[in-house]
């Protein structure tokens, strides 16, 4: 069984998932995370947990690393080729160096060894919750400034990339066969459109989108 997930009052409020077999520690572990605040859902294995929707908001997973049927170390691998990206922190009763160093190097926050303080776990769970913070932020301003990036028309995202290279407004009118005054309107406009407050703010758009602008060629900026 497992403990369903409350409804949220706030869409921002994060989430803690619990997957472990044992149903006495789910039930303790619930109960210390949602005294503290938290949001919790709780699973006794990894496919109860697969078969949930993932609410939009951030999360951190507390996940057994010996499950019955696969292990916690697996379950890892099975979210990443799902491209699930989330935070994890493992539990263990029977941790080793080579275990902590696979869970680690695969991405996971902390290695807790049972019985382990609450304090450990809740800072292990806030570090967690930053962690996939910080990474929704940043996928959020990914997806704006792409979408930005798609308003452009061709034009203005060859003057943008051929800007963002180093060359002036003459040389670029010179390579893409217009006139400077032309070159001139839609830089502005992709400055505009680009929400770009300087030109250097341009520059670190074209390289965050991933244009390449190491030669000035047209044509030749698109997303990479």
């Amino acid at each position: 069984m497992s403990a369903a997930m409350p409804p949220a009052p706030h869409s921002a409020e994060p989430v803690v998932f619990i997957v472990d077999d044992d149903a006495a520690l789910r039930a303790s572990l619930s109960s210390l995370l949602r005294s503290c605040g938290f949001r919790v859902a709780d699973y006794a294995s990894g496919a109860g947990f697969l078969a949930a929707a993932l609410p939009d908001c951030p999360c951190c997973l507390l996940l057994d690393v010996r499950l019955q049927g696969a292990s916690g170390l697996d379950f890892q691998a099975e979210l990443a080729r799902r491209r699930i990206d989330l935070p994890i922190v493992f539990m263990t009763g029977h941790g080793d160096i080579p275990m902590t160093v696979r869970a680690m190097k695969a991405g996971a926050v902390d290695f807790l060894a049972k019985p382990f303080r609450e304090q450990d776990l809740l800072d292990a769970v806030a570090a967690a919750l930053a962690r996939d913070g910080e990474r929704r932020a940043s996928a959020s301003a990914a997806g704006e400034l792409a979408a930005r990036y798609a308003g452009l028309t061709p034009r203005e995202r060859e003057i943008m990339g051929l800007a963002a290279s180093g060359l002036m407004n003459k040389q670029i009118a010179g390579q893409v066969g217009t006139s400077e005054i032309t070159v001139k309107i839609h830089r502005a406009n992709a400055m505009r459109k680009m929400q770009a407050r300087t030109f250097a703010d341009l520059v670190r758009m074209a390289e965050a989108l991933g244009l390449d602008i190491s030669e000035a060629r047209p044509g030749s900026y698109t997303r990479v």
